[in-house]
């Protein structure tokens, strides 16, 4: 099984609180986002700021597009963002906007579905204009009305499409060797580490769980990917 990789998700409102989160998880996570509502807050500083502390680290830029694909993503992969995101609910010309703008700077784009009725449709629909990444998620609030991502990471991983698949949504040391075992490439998680006492032990814990799951092997495409944009 193909080792996928880890995500962090930062999603507090304070500047100094995420630069610390994202030092504490670097050393066991492969991926450091900055969630919707920190960036609403902090803006472009603090892609900046992140990308100058971890430049071995690939940076997620979690903005949630709705409209004018190109040009609100365009900035974040000129400050240091490999990925930026797209939501699904976007029309079609919206997603192509930011895939193309991804490509034109070497990054990857990210179709986040969230709330999308007919996930499997739109995930097809996304990969023919060219997404990178398509995402499983389950919001905060959804969470908290007791819904998890399991049952749409599974369908979704049925399709077998040329892509690959991030999952959220409530992951935790209970849950995520349960997650690996259905064959995602990315596996987000936000509150089980940041939400710790010790962010750092949480996201070693998490480290050590999921290549347990996976046997600690490579992820193949996706680690040649991530070796030939940090060479």
């Amino acid at each position: 099984m193909a080792k996928p990789l880890i995500q962090v998700a930062l999603d507090s409102l304070d500047y100094e609180q995420t630069l610390a989160l994202a030092r504490q998880a670097a050393p066991y996570v492969d991926i450091i986002e900055i969630g919707t509502p920190c960036l609403k807050v902090n803006g472009i500083a603090i892609v900046k700021a992140i990308r100058a502390q971890h430049p071995d680290k690939l940076i997620f830029a979690d903005l949630k597009t709705m409209d004018a694909g190109y040009y609100e993503a365009e900035p974040f992969f000129k400050a240091g963002a490999d990925i930026t995101t797209v939501l699904g609910t976007a029309d079609i010309g919206t997603i192509k906007g930011v895939v193309d703008v991804a490509n034109a700077y070497g990054k990857q784009a990210q179709v986040d579905l969230i709330n999308v009725t007919d996930k499997a449709a739109r995930a097809q629909e996304a990969v023919k204009v060219g997404a990178h990444i398509i995402g499983i998620h389950t919001g905060i609030d959804q969470q908290l009305a007791g819904q998890t991502p399991f049952a749409d990471l599974g369908a979704l991983v049925a399709l077998g499409l040329s892509v690959r698949i991030s999952v959220a949504g409530g992951i935790k040391q209970a849950t995520v060797q349960q997650v690996v075992k259905a064959g995602p490439d990315i596996v987000v998680v936000g509150g089980a580490i940041t939400g710790s006492k010790a962010p750092d032990v949480a996201a070693r814990e998490i480290r050590e769980l999921v290549d347990a799951a996976s046997g600690g092997s490579s992820g193949g495409g996706f680690f040649c990917w991530l070796k030939k944009l940090f060479s």
